[in-house]
């Protein structure tokens, strides 16, 4: 449903700014899996809806997600609701909140039906019904078996997710504003969230819209990283928004390197692989995860396979001329299984490795790949923050869903193909949640020009930067920083090293340049924006990791290497200010599932 527009003009700084205002029920922020879900699930509501995104929809990164979503349907072979929780929470090191986690879980396979009638083309097997492949820590009966249960499109899931939600979305005439840069979110002075500023950058003119509740669906922030499978517009835009709205991000420090990334280039070589019988080798020929995980092997979760990997290349037992990554096989697989379950692999390999994968190995080596920190939030998807001692005070008019959010459901580390789930369960649940709380077409209260002050301020000030510091050497130098000091492995003297470096990059950008002064496209500016949004979040990461002495998930700390559920059995929530100081804090984990009748699963040894 269309909402509708007023032109005005507003003084910043001495300076005045042509603004359209625009009016709706609610504002999504970003057009990937969770943001569509959204979007078309507000709109079939009733809600006058619009969503923003810097990219066309489909070019959102959900359409890179390879492997499958997963799903106890039971399709080939027992499964349970319940085990896909254990297999969660345990994926988790018990960081993951088991309220949020059981309502994901039992809504996984509602769900999936949905996104069958909705018109997904998942594969099928021989009898109709959706294909499950195996997939990393997916198991049955509480770890004693392997689970068949993600839910595959071949490899192009995540294509074929985002192209039929779009479809939905554009069905129930949601409004998009297609390439426009989200700047910052709008407070009242009563701490509502009450809209977002955002720059369009086909005609360089600026827009305010005014919503009852604003949902970021912004994505994660992998560019902060040297060598990531993130898309280049992954810089985590929503997340650097509520920084600067003086809220905090929660367990930032857990990022999650993918064991298979292609050897130089950074592409993702999907864990489907490994699902259909893949495996990895060392230099002597030996597949050296049986030492490290006897049960599941190749199929260990995502930090276990890249820790694995990078002891086998630090102990020499790389291959390549350097000894610096490990080989992935499915040369011994038949061609047929490849042609019709991996296509896109077979030809992401040949495009980037130049390797034919029914004759050789591919390289490959462990690559930066998802964010399960971000925007703390309740299973019903509402931001919340610690405020007079409550740690889930729900912060008004503010939602986040996706890799943004924080629910948390994947805590210290996500399982492969829980990410697809995330989107989907979550993107309607903010719908669900927005039905019941806002009554359409309700008048928007007026709000004060301060109140987005700091975005255009911001604006004018990198579109006027007249430095000396060119803003593509300083995010090379941000992001070598995150490679090297805050990677697979890490010490509090390595991550103390990162931290001093990144203050350094913080006050260099004070002194950046912008050559290309236009509002129109310029893509000087847009760059120099998405640095600003990466360096909140990368030294929220950096700090929260010096901060965690333990070994937890995907956050391995060689001079802590034990979990210690004693002393950190708890979320961090970090804030950071203009400054660039952060400042850090805890909130419980919920260790209680939301039903009564379903049991917990309190923490235990991790092991594969």
């Amino acid at each position: 449903m269309a909402g509708h527009s007023t032109n005005k003009t507003t003084q910043v700084l001495g300076k005045a700014y042509p603004m359209t205002e625009h009016f709706y029920d609610v504002v999504v922020v970003g057009a990937g899996g969770a943001g569509l879900r959204a979007t078309f699930g507000l709109a079939e509501r009733g809600l006058k809806t619009a969503c923003i995104s810097k990219v066309f929809p489909t070019r959102s990164h959900t359409v890179a997600a390879q492997g499958g979503i997963s799903a106890a349907l039971g399709n080939m072979g027992a499964d349970d609701w319940r085990w896909h929780m254990y297999d969660t929470v345990k994926g988790s090191d018990w960081l993951g909140d088991q309220d949020a986690i059981e309502f994901m879980v039992r809504e996984a396979i509602p769900a999936i039906i949905e996104l069958e009638h909705y018109g997904v083309p998942f594969s099928r097997t021989v009898d109709g019904k959706i294909y499950q492949r195996p997939f990393g820590g997916m198991t049955t009966e509480y770890g004693k078996g392997i689970a068949q249960r993600t839910c595959a499109a071949a490899d192009r899931t995540g294509h074929a997710i985002l192209h039929t939600l779009y479809q939905q979305a554009l069905k129930h005439s949601a409004e998009f504003f297609i390439e426009y840069f989200v700047l910052d979110l709008i407070f009242d002075q009563q701490g509502v969230c009450r809209g977002v500023i955002a720059w369009n950058l086909d005609d360089g003119t600026i827009h305010q819209f005014r919503a009852h509740m604003v949902i970021l669906a912004t994505g994660g922030y992998g560019r902060a990283y040297f060598s990531c499978t993130s898309a280049h517009t992954c810089t985590g835009d929503g997340n650097a928004m509520v920084l600067r709205a003086g809220l905090p991000l929660q367990d930032m420090e857990f990022v999650q390197f993918h064991p298979t990334g292609i050897y130089g280039a950074g592409c993702l070589i999907t864990e489907g692989v490994r699902g259909e019988g893949g495996y990895l080798t060392n230099s002597v020929g030996e597949r050296f995860m049986e030492r490290y995980a006897p049960a599941a092997r190749d199929l260990a979760s995502r930090d276990v396979v890249s820790r694995s990997m990078t002891i086998e290349i630090r102990e020499g037992r790389g291959v390549g001329k350097l000894k610096d990554h490990i080989y992935l096989h499915l040369e011994h697989l038949d061609p047929k299984i490849i042609h019709e379950r991996l296509p896109g692999i077979a030809e992401t390999a040949r495009v980037f490795a130049g390797v034919d994968v029914t004759r050789e190995p591919i390289p490959v080596i462990p690559t930066c790949h998802y964010n399960m920190g971000g925007v703390p939030t309740n299973y019903r998807t509402e931001v919340v923050t610690l405020k007079d001692g409550n740690p889930d005070h729900v912060v008004s008019g503010l939602m986040a869903i996706g890799e943004a959010a924080c629910v948390s459901v994947h805590g210290a580390n996500r399982l492969g193909s829980n990410s697809l789930l995330d989107l989907v369960v979550f993107g309607r649940a903010a719908a669900n949640r927005c039905a019941e709380i806002i009554r359409p077409n309700t008048p928007h209260p007026e709000i004060t020009l301060q109140s987005m002050d700091m975005a255009l301020t911001r604006l004018d000030y990198f579109r006027h930067a007249k430095g000396s510091v060119l803003p593509a050497s300083l995010r090379l130098e941000m992001q070598r920083v995150m490679q090297n000091d805050c990677g697979v492995f890490r010490t509090g003297d390595i991550l103390q090293n990162g931290i001093e470096k990144l203050k350094e990059s913080w006050q260099k950008l004070q002194d950046v340049r912008v050559h290309d002064r236009s509002m129109v496209w310029n893509s000087d500016l847009v760059e120099v924006l998405e640095l600003d949004n990466l360096l909140y979040q990368a030294i929220a990461t950096i700090t929260s990791a010096h901060r965690r002495q333990e070994s937890r998930g995907a956050h391995a700390r060689e001079d802590f290497p034990k979990r210690m559920d004693d002393q950190w059995l708890k979320h961090t929530i970090v804030w950071i200010d203009d400054q660039g100081q952060a400042k850090i804090d805890f909130r419980p984990v919920h260790l209680q599932p939301l039903s009564k009748d379903v049991q917990s699963f309190p923490p235990k040894a991790r092991v594969y």
